[in-house]
């Protein structure tokens, strides 16, 4: 434990991902409950600021990476008149390592050699433990134990205002339940996470035809994805919302809160579902759920990445490194529509009894 008493100061480093800024924002959170007196500044990048950023407990100090080496100066300068007791360095890559550089603070916290990407290990000056196969999440709460403070319930409160409540309210019925379906996962090279159109619409009908259920498509503007959403809508027919490239991310947030199911692959939606307390049933081939799923939906998880690593890399899940991806565009078809419909009667059987009480 590095501290023996509140520090009065923290400065977190955490620019990118969605998903993982929601996984932050757990540590922070965890930070906050046992210490409230402590003022907690967040370096965070613009896209994921425009979700976490009105969060009014936390000072957000934004990195637009649009503005290349202006706004890495601006940061930079920024931070040079501040001084902080600790910093938590939960992001390891080369730009997050040099913003760790320029904080002032006897205490930066990094993740341990193993763990410790594009050289981390040389910004920071303290380490968090060694631990095996761990999920994000979890390696992440790491800091915060570190520095004193254990998660007793995890929490994310993440602010939605009237607005953005109405905007989700207007897709949802009263008597029927919401599914949303968030198909596509981002765009990376060779990412390979994607599910087939005609397996979302299939499970989209199964939910239809079976519950009741209202479908909102979710998404961003990206041509793969409009392309997506045309070919989900055309073979659900009418009926279905298609709000890709719509909606912005506090949208989203309230649209997946109002949601009962939150379908999708490994993507930041599935961790911001998360935070809202909605279902998720995550659809997993390519990278290892244990490492990667919902966290508190990894039960949900249609699982076939043992398989893919068998049939596309010859190994088991044991022999490879952790977090090891595949990276071959065949995995996801190894998801089966039948487990997902499953999955899908599963959550929603449930809310129906749960209605019933």
């Amino acid at each position: 434990m590095l501290s023996q008493s509140p520090p009065e100061s923290i400065c977190i480093v955490r620019l990118s991902a969605i998903g993982d800024t929601c996984h932050a924002l757990a540590v922070v959170r965890t930070i906050q409950d046992a210490w409230p007196e402590t003022r907690i500044t967040w370096i965070i990048g613009k896209t994921e600021a425009s979700l976490l950023g009105d969060i009014p407990e936390i000072e957000f100090i934004i990195f637009d990476k649009s503005r290349g080496k202006d706004a890495q100066v601006q940061i930079r300068e920024t931070l040079a008149s501040r001084k902080f007791d600790v910093a938590l360095c939960l992001h390891a890559s080369m730009r997050a390592n040099l913003f760790t550089r320029a904080i002032r603070s006897p205490v930066r916290l990094g993740y341990n050699f193993a763990r410790a990407r594009d050289f981390q290990w040389l910004f920071t000056n303290r380490r968090i433990p060694a631990m095996r196969q761990q999920h994000v999440l979890d390696a992440m709460l790491e800091f915060s134990k570190a520095i004193g403070v254990s998660a007793q319930k995890l929490r994310w409160d993440i602010p939605l205002s009237s607005a953005q409540q109405e905007f989700a309210a207007q897709y949802r019925r009263d008597g029927r339940p919401l599914m949303v379906i968030s198909p596509c996962s981002s765009q990376r090279a060779r990412n390979f996470r994607n599910w087939s159109a005609e397996n979302y619409a299939a499970a989209a009908n199964y939910a239809r035809n079976k519950f009741g259920c209202d479908i909102v498509l979710t998404g961003a503007n990206s041509t793969l994805e409009q392309k997506y959403g045309l070919a989900i809508s055309k073979l659900c027919g009418a009926g279905t919302i298609n709000l890709m490239g719509k909606t912005n991310l506090k949208q989203l947030l309230a649209i997946i809160a109002a949601a009962d199911l939150l379908l999708c692959p490994d993507s930041g939606p599935a961790h911001m579902a998360t935070a809202v307390g909605t279902a998720v049933v995550g659809l997993y081939a390519t990278s290892n759920p244990a490492r990667t799923g919902p966290y508190l939906n990894r039960d949900l998880v249609i699982n076939a990445y043992p398989e893919a690593c068998q049939q596309f890399l010859g190994k088991s899940v044991d022999q490879l490194r952790w977090g090891q991806r595949v990276r071959n565009a065949d995995a996801m078809g190894l998801i089966r529509l039948g487990k997902v419909t499953d999955r899908i009667r599963e959550v929603l059987h449930q809310k129906q009894e749960i209605n019933r009480i």
